[in-house]
């Protein structure tokens, strides 16, 4: 990384550092000014020592692995069939027009309130959470994808057949490439909506996850630390999730 680029990083991290402080402080602001008991809001440092507790014995890392693996599995799964059916929309305008509908229907009905029945159907096992990841990354990704390959230039298609591309070569060297920045657009929506799904799924009943753990904090263990704790975890999570995308986006297409 050179100097400049150095300062620009450093500059660009002073505004969100100092976001950050400015939240923090007005957190304790309000707990201490409303003489709030812990177990309605705990000050920031209550919820950073039991942050480090709970990774420290190994409360946390066991619910973290599995909603890791069901946010990866889910994201990887949706993503791939939205980049597959997005490209059909966009390129047969017959299966737009029955399929759309059905498509926007279905993203209306909240993921919440389908969980359990999906639950019911794969089981509370890891399926189960990785079909509602996938369900919930799969509409922002194949609209993100029909929109990106319905934009490509229409001179580059023109001069691809010119010279007598095959379809194979038309969608790897000219449709995938153009329409990619929009397509990773809607990768970065989806990845973090992965974890959201992941959360939600895991609301049906399973035994473990970071959303097993807010249940289990808010609930028999009536730990509010813990909760908040779980909550910035998920938080960091998404956080990594989306840094992921960019990182991608940044080797694939250059954007800043």
């Amino acid at each position: 990384m050179t100097a400049a680029a150095r300062t620009r990083s450093v500059a660009g991290a002073w505004p969100v550092a100092v976001a950050f402080v400015a939240f923090v402080i007005a957190w304790q602001l309000v707990v201490a000014l409303g003489r709030l008991p812990a177990f309605i809001l705990p000050t920031p440092a209550e919820v950073a020592a039991r942050f480090v507790r709970a990774w420290t014995d190994g409360t946390i890392w066991p619910h973290f692995v599995t909603t890791v693996s069901e946010v990866g599995l889910g994201f990887a799964a949706g993503s791939a069939i939205g980049v597959i059916v997005g490209y059909g929309l966009a390129r047969f305008g017959v299966l737009a027009r029955i399929a759309s509908p059905y498509l926007v229907a279905a993203q209306a009905v909240p993921i919440l309130a389908i969980a359990p029945l999906l639950s019911l159907w794969f089981g509370t096992g890891l399926l189960a959470k990785v079909v509602v990841c996938g369900l919930i990354v799969f509409f922002p990704v194949a609209v993100a994808t029909m929109v990106g390959i319905r934009e490509v230039d229409r001179g580059l298609l023109e001069l691809a057949r010119s010279l007598r591309a095959s379809r194979r070569r038309v969608l790897l060297d000219v449709e995938l490439p153009a329409a990619l920045p929009v397509i990773l657009g809607g990768l970065r929506v989806g990845v973090t909506l992965a974890v959201v799904g992941a959360i939600v799924g895991e609301w049906a009943g399973p035994d473990r996850g970071l959303g097993v753990l807010i249940n289990l904090a808010r609930g028999s263990l009536f730990d509010t630390p813990l909760l908040f704790a779980t909550l910035v975890t998920i938080a960091l999570l998404g956080i990594v999730a989306y840094g992921l995308v960019v990182l991608a986006e940044r080797r694939l297409v250059g954007v800043r």
